[in-house]
């Protein structure tokens, strides 16, 4: 299979998975589950993975390395496994340059610059994309590792997520109020004029903590200028795809801490598919515009995009046990992290409490 077919088919397997996610509402929340076990990879990547271990008739993916990185740390990939793969990008190092008259160009790096052009320095780009070979912790043996527990045994707190959350606000300006003055006494509310995110004070410390996570997904989502999120529900109100988007990001931030949120999500979460369908329904009589998704798997893709993208924006600063489905060194030094509780494991193992738990 050549390159370009590789990402072809990878492509066409993750349009057919959102597709029957709409069909088949409940498996968005599987898409959820698995987004908060592999928070650090693409939502598009984690439909992938999962579509692949389903097809080997294996347990979800865990933790996901390439051949090479497995080595570093000590894990080979056991004999006759084959590899699982994920879409990544293909990049180049180019220069930006600025023409004597004011316009900007991108030349590759190296190279000699136009006559009068100044050197606005060098960056990253993405030219294209790739098909990478990866493998899932359960296709390799070796050295074991030290893994933090998830669950009730990583001791989550709901008061200490909630500082935590608070914070993520915080670095997008904006304050937190818990009041009994409430806009429209609703649980939660988020005002983007006054930067201001409200909670309302009757509720207690777990649900307080749920509905500032689920109003964290309006802030970074349904800002004034976001132009997809106006398609999905505009963020006056937060209407349609809108509150879907920001309870899912909620409930995967929330399931990454060990709290499963289902029960309470699960008003917000089965609305899903007719939501997607609205907002096709809504695109195409209004005539949106070619750079927005009109049709239900793109509008389920640009979600499942959209959704783990807030949410690892968040965890990324709430850090939560375990490794996100990706390992490095520093992830793999428990002193990183001394007052977590740790599990020593050489094959894969389920907890009790959650996912598989797994070394490295």
């Amino acid at each position: 299979m050549t390159p370009e077919e590789r990402i072809a088919a990878l492509t066409d397997g993750l349009h057919k998975i959102l597709e029957r996610a709409v069909e088949s509402p409940s498996h968005w929340q599987v898409l959820l589950d698995a987004s908060a076990t592999l928070w650090r990879y693409s939502g598009g990547n984690v439909a992938l993975l999962m579509m692949q271990m389903a097809q080997r008739g294996t347990e979800e993916p865990t933790l996901v390395a390439g051949y090479k990185e497995w080595a570093r740390h000590g894990r080979t990939v056991l004999r006759g496994e084959h590899a699982l793969w994920v879409i990544a990008p293909r990049t180049a190092r180019v220069q930006q340059v600025r023409l004597s008259d004011g316009t900007r160009q991108r030349i590759p790096a190296g190279d000699q610059l136009p006559h009068g052009a100044v050197d606005d320095g060098k960056n990253t780009v993405i030219t294209g994309w790739r098909g990478q070979a990866v493998f899932d912790v359960s296709q390799t043996q070796g050295t074991p590792l030290l893994v933090p527990r998830g669950g009730a045994a990583a001791g989550v707190d709901a008061a200490e997520l909630w500082w935590s959350l608070a914070a993520v606000a915080g670095r997008h300006r904006f304050d937190v109020d818990v009041t009994d003055a409430q806009y429209g006494l609703t649980s939660g509310f988020t005002d983007f004029a006054g930067h201001r995110v409200q909670i309302g004070a009757w509720l207690g410390p777990e649900e307080r903590t749920a509905v500032l996570a689920h109003e964290l997904g309006h802030v970074l989502l349904h800002g004034p200028d976001d132009e997809i999120g106006r398609l999905y529900g505009s963020s006056a109100d937060h209407r349609g795809l809108a509150e879907v988007e920001a309870e899912s990001v909620a409930y995967t931030v929330l399931k990454a801490h060990g709290i499963d949120r289902g029960p309470q999500s699960a008003t917000y979460l089965a609305g899903w598919a007719d939501a997607v369908i609205e907002a096709e329904n809504d695109a195409k009589a209004h005539d949106a515009g070619s750079k927005l998704p009109r049709a239900r798997a793109d509008i389920a893709k640009s979600v499942l995009g959209r959704v783990t993208a807030a949410s690892k924006g968040i965890l990324e600063i709430t850090h939560p046990p375990g490794f996100g489905g990706k390992i490095s060194a520093v992830d793999a030094d428990p002193r990183v992290n001394p007052g977590a509780s740790y599990m020593r494991v050489e094959r894969p193992v389920r907890s009790v409490d959650g996912p598989v738990m797994a070394g490295p």
